[in-house]
């Protein structure tokens, strides 16, 4: 193999990444700095790292470099131990900064919930966030009564969630209900036992996939190895039972659910085309067309030498009458393949003959003609392509 394609090969070597992590440890931040970033450049979804990275600056109490590091990592790893890092991090922060840091600490709390809330093993968070606004203090009855209705909210949301803490909240609401107003609580938790319910058993289910799946494994191209094989399943199993929406919740909330297993398997299968494109496509079946081109965008960012995706993505784009975007990508795909291009020129061809119409795409058909790496495919394409529609 040459040796640009072996050099690449040797960046995505786990067990060097592995031993390089952990010998960073013991080195001072200024040394260790460099590295994390190089780690990163190379995996830049490795929860674990980032963590790593984070806690060593945590550590020396530069709270300014760890919301840095915050700041790049916490969207693209919804991976539940770097966020609970985070919220740590937080409440350190804002623990002397009285009825102002609570408050800053309160909305960490709903950010980190909002994002990593569907994750199996968040329960351990929704506790500590109950905890939290009990600890709250308040002056008056008005304030008491406002907190009351705030922490049955969180508990109403957490017992619908599907994790491994779901029935001891389920208790601690059922006490805190009861200790509220025994009549007021009879109504409500019969109300919720179903939903409840529900949650458990989907939470058994649940727990066989998620227990297929590895948590440690990074992101690497893929190997064809057995074991990243049986990864991909895995996830695609997990994906394919959050798509059933077995707990039958509403739609808004199931498509945040599967939005977030997606995300997830990114951080693992990040190189691999088909999980980007599925994830894009399911956002476009599901109406929304503007995430899917999110999607897409981050995915040709990705990958960059992947053409099936600039090719769905220009499909997508003429597909809402984006045209000019759409152009743009078929055109950056025949700078890209300039020696082995036929295929990104018959695209072309045919692309132009659908938005530009005949004239546009004969006159690039015979710019092409020219070219010393132009193949007879691109003649076969163009004959065919004229005489079925012109």
């Amino acid at each position: 193999r040459n040796s640009a394609a072996v050099a690449a090969m040797d960046i995505y070597n786990v067990e060097a990444a592995e031993i390089l992590a952990h010998e960073t440890l013991n080195l001072p931040i200024g040394e260790a700095a460099p590295i994390y970033e190089k780690l990163l450049a190379t995996f830049p979804t490795a929860a674990k790292y980032w963590k790593q990275y984070v806690e060593s600056y945590i550590v020396t109490n530069d709270e300014e470099t760890a919301k840095q590091i915050f700041s790049r990592c916490l969207l693209t790893c919804p991976h539940i131990n770097l966020w609970r890092c985070y919220i740590n991090f937080i409440k350190k922060v804002n623990s002397k900064r009285g009825s102002e840091g609570l408050e800053e600490t309160k909305k960490a709390f709903d950010f980190m919930l909002n994002y990593v809330g569907n994750d199996v093993a968040s329960g351990p968070v929704w506790m500590e966030y109950i905890a939290f606004l009990k600890s709250m203090p308040v002056m008056t009855p008005q304030e008491e009564s406002h907190r009351m209705t705030t922490i049955r909210k969180v508990y109403q949301k957490a017992i619908l969630v599907p994790t491994s803490h779901v029935e001891q909240l389920w208790k601690d609401y059922d006490n805190f209900e009861n200790s509220v107003s025994r009549t007021l609580a009879k109504g409500l938790l019969s109300e919720y036992q179903p939903k409840f319910n529900s949650a458990k058993a989907v939470y058994r289910e649940r727990k066989k996939y998620i227990d297929d799946i590895d948590w440690g494994m990074l992101a690497t191209p893929s190997t064809g190895s057995y074991k990243e094989e049986q990864q991909c399943l895995a996830w695609k199993r997990l994906l394919t039972f959050e798509k059933g929406n077995p707990q039958r919740i509403d739609v808004t909330a199931a498509n945040r659910r599967i939005t977030f297993t997606y995300e997830q398997c990114l951080m693992y299968l990040y190189h691999h085309p088909d999980v980007w494109y599925d994830y894009a496509t399911w956002h476009a079946k599901n109406g929304s067309t503007d995430s899917a081109i999110k999607i897409f965008q981050r995915a040709v960012k990705a990958l960059p030498g992947s053409e099936v995706l600039k090719y769905a993505f220009a499909e997508l784009e003429e597909s809402v009458g984006a045209i000019q975007p759409a152009k743009t990508i078929y055109e950056s795909l025949i700078a890209e393949n300039a020696s082995m291009s036929s295929l990104a020129h018959i695209q072309f061809i045919r692309f132009l003959r659908r938005t530009e119409g005949i004239e546009a795409a004969r006159k690039y058909f015979l710019e092409v003609r020219k070219l010393p790496s132009c193949t007879y495919h691109v003649y076969v394409a163009y004959a065919t392509m004229s005489f079925c529609l012109d």
